[in-house]
């Protein structure tokens, strides 16, 4: 899928996917390398061990059956407020189901040929697809209540 920006500038969503399997690291860097991009940002969520000063003890994500078009539309967005920075390359990957503390949930890469660029809109990437996409986290704590974040 391609987005094209101001002339001369371009953007490629090379990466939008849910998975119930590990994340790869390597497949999200591999996806948005390219000879014009000297910059590439990653994030990385990971389930941690405790929210709101509680301990978790299971989390399981689920989403909606639209949510790749969602993710898709949203790096569409990110690299429209991008343009003019030259080739912009963007992947995401988000986890669905059930997650250990330590795992991987979602991964975010951006390439562009500097890393401003890349950073700037790494950032924007993962804020905007926690704002925009329908996945719901599940999680339950040591104490036994449980909560879901993110839903409508």
């Amino acid at each position: 899928m391609t987005t094209t920006g101001q002339p001369g500038s371009r953007a490629e969503v090379v990466l939008c996917a849910l998975s119930e399997e590990p994340l790869s690291l390597d497949a999200a860097v591999g996806a948005v390398r390219h000879p014009d991009c000297g910059g590439i940002a990653l994030f990385l969520g990971q389930v941690r061990q405790h929210d709101h000063g509680d301990q978790v003890t299971t989390l399981d994500y689920s989403a909606h059956p639209q949510a790749v078009a969602a993710m898709e539309e949203v790096c569409r967005e990110v690299a429209s407020r991008a343009e003019g920075e030259g080739l912009l390359r963007l992947a995401v990957a988000h986890r669905t189901g059930h997650l250990e503390v330590g795992d991987t949930a979602v991964v975010v890469a951006v390439a562009a040929p500097h890393r401003g660029a890349a950073l700037s809109a790494c950032r924007d990437l993962i804020d905007t697809l926690k704002k925009s996409v329908p996945i719901w986290k599940h999680q339950t704590f040591l104490d036994g209540h449980d909560e879901w974040v993110g839903l409508p």
